[in-house]
């Protein structure tokens, strides 16, 4: 790889436990192809690597991924290997369990019993002896169900010396107190965005007052989530791109840094010149009253 520049710089640091990383980070869904999992067309294996070199010389390090990010012919994990092994020092790989996917793609949800075995396939995967973040992502159907199970498990895998630190992905404020009360949690990844609700903005604030990273996904599809961003932005996300001369994308990323110095940015691309413009979102500075213009635009009960 060529030397770092550490773009990121501009929008500083948050702690992850006892790690520090630059608060724009990099998500590999999107790594295996044009679309996330088995759709779309597979990327080509050369351009998804040197994307991934190209992150960490501008300065990303924390990578988020999952063993489940794979498509007919590429998997997210494989890639960062091959790109980045042997690993930077202070490069930082969060991973999620909890969801898997078969090798013909289907999904399955882990019994507690399971999750290890999820463990070990991101260890293979990955070339490494330990996971440093491990996220328990939380299904649906089980957002207002107890979690305690699950995460005892992955407790107990930390103990055993296989994961560093652990998160909660998907998560209510209830299932993070649960979560607290059984080991430490450095991190929540909840979908968060322009548009946010009332729900997720009060779990932000409460990670805040808490210390926790929040790590935002989808950030910048919204409510687009896998198909990525929505074919039209509102005119204040529009209007505020012209003013800075910059994409609308990167004017949803900057308005979710403005959030709180705990908010990390974890965009994902294939894409090089995407992940260029995605790297110095950090250096948008965003007015008080753009930032209530933005705010202002978001739909009836999700201020």
């Amino acid at each position: 790889m060529h030397p770092r520049t550490n773009i990121t710089a501009a929008a500083g640091t948050w702690q992850l436990g006892d790690l520090t990383v630059n608060r724009i980070g990099f998500g590999a869904m999107r790594l295996t192809g044009t679309a996330p999992f088995d759709h779309g067309v597979p990327r080509d294996r050369e351009t998804s690597i040197g994307v991934l070199r190209r992150a960490v010389e501008s300065g990303v390090d924390h990578i988020d991924t999952a063993a489940y990010y794979f498509s007919a012919t590429r998997s997210a994990n494989e890639l960062i290997n091959r790109a980045l092994a042997p690993y930077p020092e202070d490069l930082v790989i969060t991973t999620k369990v909890w969801p898997g996917r078969d090798p013909s793609g289907a999904w399955w949800w882990a019994t507690p019993g399971q999750l290890r075995g999820q463990v070990e396939e991101n260890l293979r995967q990955l070339g490494r002896d330990h996971l440093d973040v491990v996220n328990l992502r939380v299904p649906p159907s089980r957002r207002t169900g107890s979690i305690g199970e699950h995460f005892g498990a992955l407790s107990e895998l930390r103990d055993a010396g296989l994961i560093r630190h652990l998160g909660v992905s998907n998560v209510t404020s209830e299932q993070l107190a649960e979560a607290r009360a059984i080991a430490p949690v450095v991190c929540v990844q909840n979908p968060y965005g322009v548009g946010a609700s009332d729900e997720d903005r009060a779990l932000l604030r409460l990670c805040g007052e808490l210390g926790l990273a929040f790590v935002p996904f989808f950030a910048i599809a919204g409510s687009g989530r896998e198909a990525g961003p929505a074919a039209r932005d509102t005119e204040a996300v529009q209007a505020v791109a012209r003013a800075h001369g910059v994409s609308t994308a990167q004017v949803r990323l900057a308005w979710t840094l403005h959030q709180g110095p705990h908010v990390l940015a974890i965009p994902g691309t294939g894409d090089p010149d995407h992940l260029a413009q995605n790297m110095v979102a950090g250096s948008i500075r965003l007015t008080e009253e753009e930032m209530t213009r933005l705010t202002a635009a978001l739909p009836a009960g999700a201020r």
